[in-house]
Protein backbone atom coordinates (compact mmCIF):
# COMPACT_ATOMS: atom_id res chain seq x y z
CA UNK A 1 0.00 0.00 0.00
CA UNK A 2 0.79 3.47 -1.17
CA UNK A 3 2.05 5.92 1.65
CA UNK A 4 -0.78 8.58 3.16
CA UNK A 5 -0.49 11.84 3.16
CA UNK A 6 -1.19 13.75 6.43
CA UNK A 7 -1.71 17.73 7.39
CA UNK A 8 1.29 19.55 6.10
CA UNK A 9 2.98 17.37 3.43
CA UNK A 10 3.35 18.56 0.14
CA UNK A 11 0.90 17.82 -2.25
CA UNK A 12 2.16 15.47 -5.38
CA UNK A 13 2.15 17.28 -8.63
CA UNK A 14 -0.16 15.67 -11.40
CA UNK A 15 -0.78 16.58 -15.27
CA UNK A 16 -4.28 14.82 -15.78
CA UNK A 17 -7.07 14.92 -18.92
CA UNK A 18 -10.37 16.18 -17.99
CA UNK A 19 -13.63 15.15 -19.64
CA UNK A 20 -13.15 17.15 -22.95
CA UNK A 21 -9.42 16.28 -23.01
CA UNK A 22 -8.23 19.30 -21.87
CA UNK A 23 -5.02 18.89 -19.08
CA UNK A 24 -5.21 20.17 -15.80
CA UNK A 25 -1.98 20.56 -13.83
CA UNK A 26 -2.05 20.94 -9.89
CA UNK A 27 0.43 23.85 -10.50
CA UNK A 28 -2.78 25.50 -12.73
CA UNK A 29 -4.58 26.08 -9.18
CA UNK A 30 -0.99 27.66 -7.49
CA UNK A 31 -2.78 30.31 -4.81
CA UNK A 32 -5.77 29.23 -4.70
CA UNK A 33 -7.60 25.98 -2.55
CA UNK A 34 -8.43 22.54 -4.06
CA UNK A 35 -10.35 19.85 -2.87
CA UNK A 36 -9.33 16.76 -4.81
CA UNK A 37 -11.62 13.96 -4.31
CA UNK A 38 -10.84 10.53 -5.59
CA UNK A 39 -13.85 7.68 -6.16
CA UNK A 40 -13.79 4.54 -8.21
CA UNK A 41 -15.90 4.60 -10.99
CA UNK A 42 -17.97 6.94 -12.83
CA UNK A 43 -21.72 6.13 -12.78
CA UNK A 44 -22.02 3.88 -10.24
CA UNK A 45 -24.30 5.37 -7.26
CA UNK A 46 -22.50 6.22 -4.44
CA UNK A 47 -20.38 7.75 -7.25
CA UNK A 48 -22.97 10.00 -9.11
CA UNK A 49 -24.63 10.99 -5.03
CA UNK A 50 -21.04 12.30 -4.37
CA UNK A 51 -20.45 14.05 -7.35
CA UNK A 52 -23.82 15.41 -7.30
CA UNK A 53 -22.73 16.81 -3.67
CA UNK A 54 -19.88 18.23 -4.63
CA UNK A 55 -22.10 20.04 -7.84
CA UNK A 56 -24.39 21.35 -5.34
CA UNK A 57 -22.41 22.31 -2.97
CA UNK A 58 -19.80 24.14 -5.18
CA UNK A 59 -20.78 27.44 -4.77
CA UNK A 60 -20.78 27.52 -1.51
CA UNK A 61 -16.62 26.01 -1.74
CA UNK A 62 -16.06 28.61 -4.87
CA UNK A 63 -16.94 31.31 -2.66
CA UNK A 64 -14.79 30.10 -0.01
CA UNK A 65 -11.82 30.29 -2.52
CA UNK A 66 -12.08 26.38 -2.97
CA UNK A 67 -12.00 24.56 -6.59
CA UNK A 68 -13.17 20.98 -6.63
CA UNK A 69 -11.45 18.73 -8.70
CA UNK A 70 -12.83 15.03 -9.44
CA UNK A 71 -10.46 11.82 -10.13
CA UNK A 72 -10.79 8.38 -10.49
CA UNK A 73 -9.48 5.64 -13.06
CA UNK A 74 -11.91 6.03 -16.13
CA UNK A 75 -11.45 6.85 -19.61
CA UNK A 76 -11.79 9.90 -20.78
CA UNK A 77 -14.87 8.98 -22.28
CA UNK A 78 -16.36 7.21 -19.30
CA UNK A 79 -16.09 10.64 -17.73
CA UNK A 80 -17.18 12.72 -20.20
CA UNK A 81 -20.52 10.29 -19.77
CA UNK A 82 -20.76 10.75 -16.61
CA UNK A 83 -20.15 14.22 -16.31
CA UNK A 84 -23.07 15.21 -18.98
CA UNK A 85 -25.14 12.62 -17.22
CA UNK A 86 -25.02 14.35 -13.88
CA UNK A 87 -24.86 17.97 -15.39
CA UNK A 88 -21.33 18.49 -13.69
CA UNK A 89 -19.91 21.81 -13.65
CA UNK A 90 -16.54 20.87 -12.03
CA UNK A 91 -13.83 19.20 -13.63
CA UNK A 92 -13.40 14.99 -13.51
CA UNK A 93 -10.01 13.94 -13.98
CA UNK A 94 -9.18 11.20 -15.69
CA UNK A 95 -5.79 8.65 -13.87
CA UNK A 96 -6.43 5.26 -16.06
CA UNK A 97 -2.95 4.39 -14.40
CA UNK A 98 -3.39 5.24 -11.01
CA UNK A 99 -0.37 6.64 -11.09
CA UNK A 100 -1.88 9.73 -9.09
CA UNK A 101 -4.10 7.58 -6.87
CA UNK A 102 -0.56 5.81 -5.20
CA UNK A 103 1.02 9.31 -5.20
CA UNK A 104 -1.46 10.21 -3.16
CA UNK A 105 -2.08 7.20 -1.16
CA UNK A 106 -5.51 6.57 -2.27
CA UNK A 107 -4.81 3.11 -4.33
CA UNK A 108 -4.75 0.17 -2.10
CA UNK A 109 -5.91 -2.97 -0.68
CA UNK A 110 -10.13 -2.79 -0.04
CA UNK A 111 -12.49 -5.35 0.61
CA UNK A 112 -16.10 -5.58 -0.77
CA UNK A 113 -18.36 -8.65 0.33
CA UNK A 114 -16.15 -10.87 1.69
CA UNK A 115 -13.11 -10.37 -1.34
CA UNK A 116 -9.57 -8.77 -0.94
CA UNK A 117 -8.44 -6.47 -4.20
CA UNK A 118 -6.52 -3.49 -4.99
CA UNK A 119 -8.35 -0.33 -5.90
CA UNK A 120 -8.99 3.34 -5.25
CA UNK A 121 -10.00 4.09 -1.76
CA UNK A 122 -12.36 6.78 -1.82
CA UNK A 123 -10.84 9.91 -0.51
CA UNK A 124 -10.28 13.59 -0.21
CA UNK A 125 -7.55 15.77 -0.18
CA UNK A 126 -7.70 19.47 0.37
CA UNK A 127 -4.48 21.73 -0.88
CA UNK A 128 -3.86 25.07 0.39
CA UNK A 129 -2.52 27.94 -1.27
CA UNK A 130 1.10 27.12 -1.53
CA UNK A 131 0.59 23.36 -2.75
CA UNK A 132 0.54 21.45 1.00
CA UNK A 133 -2.28 19.21 1.80
CA UNK A 134 -4.31 20.82 4.46
CA UNK A 135 -6.90 18.25 5.31
CA UNK A 136 -6.30 14.23 4.27
CA UNK A 137 -9.34 12.44 4.20
CA UNK A 138 -9.23 8.53 3.63
CA UNK A 139 -11.84 5.70 3.85
CA UNK A 140 -15.01 7.99 3.61
CA UNK A 141 -18.29 7.45 2.75
CA UNK A 142 -20.14 9.12 -0.32
CA UNK A 143 -23.28 9.49 1.38
CA UNK A 144 -22.77 12.54 3.93
CA UNK A 145 -19.26 12.75 3.10
CA UNK A 146 -19.56 16.71 1.29
CA UNK A 147 -21.75 17.78 4.38
CA UNK A 148 -18.79 17.20 6.43
CA UNK A 149 -16.16 18.05 4.58
CA UNK A 150 -18.08 21.52 4.55
CA UNK A 151 -18.27 21.43 8.62
CA UNK A 152 -14.67 20.22 8.73
CA UNK A 153 -13.32 23.58 6.32
CA UNK A 154 -16.01 25.24 8.81
CA UNK A 155 -17.89 25.82 5.67
CA UNK A 156 -21.04 24.09 7.19
CA UNK A 157 -22.89 27.49 8.72
CA UNK A 158 -22.76 29.41 5.73
CA UNK A 159 -25.62 26.88 4.14
CA UNK A 160 -28.87 24.54 4.88
CA UNK A 161 -27.95 22.45 2.46
CA UNK A 162 -25.20 20.85 4.43
CA UNK A 163 -26.80 20.40 7.71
Amino acid sequence: MTTRLAAGDTAPAFTLSDATGKLHTLADYAGRKVVVYFYPAASTPACAAQACDFRDNLAILQSAGYDVLGISPDPVAKLAKFSDKEELTFPLLADEDHAVAEAYGVWGEKKNYGKTYTGLIRSTIVVDRDGTVAVAQYNIRAKGHVAKLLRDLKLAEKTTAAA
